[in-house]
């Protein structure tokens, strides 16, 4: 019997990664958007400033179209020009630009360590993403972190954490970081290589 889980997507973040995908980008974005996800986060971090200010205006339009939050990754003027209610930075950004966090409704950060995340908590961060959880291949030769990890960061913190790394597009791996104390689970790969309409297994 699989574990129940309510509003399943609204406990996945998408996160994108366009050389990944088997289609066109933006029509997977799309296909990713019907399922009505948490949020997308916009994590194309080879682009120059004006490449992804131009990428992110035209999957901002795709996600408003189907009410879906879509968060700018580590762009701070792109994000301001487009009028982004929300951002997403590395740790030693959040921290070094603080004033990036009155700059929007919500900015939230990437932690490696419970000390990290109790910094970006400090710093102003509204929410996290912790990692990585478990082993995946896009973060080859490094050591996951592990459950026990995330537990830890939880109780740490008082502002929701999202679990990335290795997660899967399952019913049963979102419950289990629920388990941990989690607010729900980041997903990279699955997101941006699923081709059929189905995504939760």
């Amino acid at each position: 019997m699989e574990p129940y889980v309510p509003d399943i997507y609204k406990h996945i973040i998408a996160v994108t990664n366009r050389h990944l995908c088997r289609r066109p980008f933006e029509e997977q974005i799309e296909s990713i958007c019907k399922k009505h996800p948490r949020a997308v986060l916009l994590r194309e971090k080879d682009l120059t400033e004006d490449e992804y200010a131009s990428l992110f205006r035209r999957i901002q339009e795709i996600c408003r179209r189907h009410e879906v939050p879509c968060i700018p990754h580590t762009f701070i003027e792109a994000a301001r020009q487009q009028g982004s209610a929300g951002i997403h930075l590395p740790l030693h950004i959040l921290t070094s630009r603080p004033e990036a966090v009155t700059w929007f409704q919500t900015a939230g950060a990437s932690v490696h360590s419970v000390q990290e995340a109790a910094e970006a908590e400090k710093a102003g961060a509204a929410y996290l993403i912790a990692g990585h959880i478990f082993s995946t291949n896009c973060k080859p030769g490094l050591a996951p972190r592990g459950k026990e990890f995330l537990r830890q960061v939880c109780a740490a913190v008082e502002i929701p954490v999202y679990a990335i790394g290795g997660m899967r597009g399952s019913i049963e791996c979102v419950a289990e970081m629920l388990a941990c104390g989690a607010a729900g689970i980041c997903v990279m790969s699955e997101c941006m290589m699923w081709e059929s309409e189905k995504y939760i297994r």
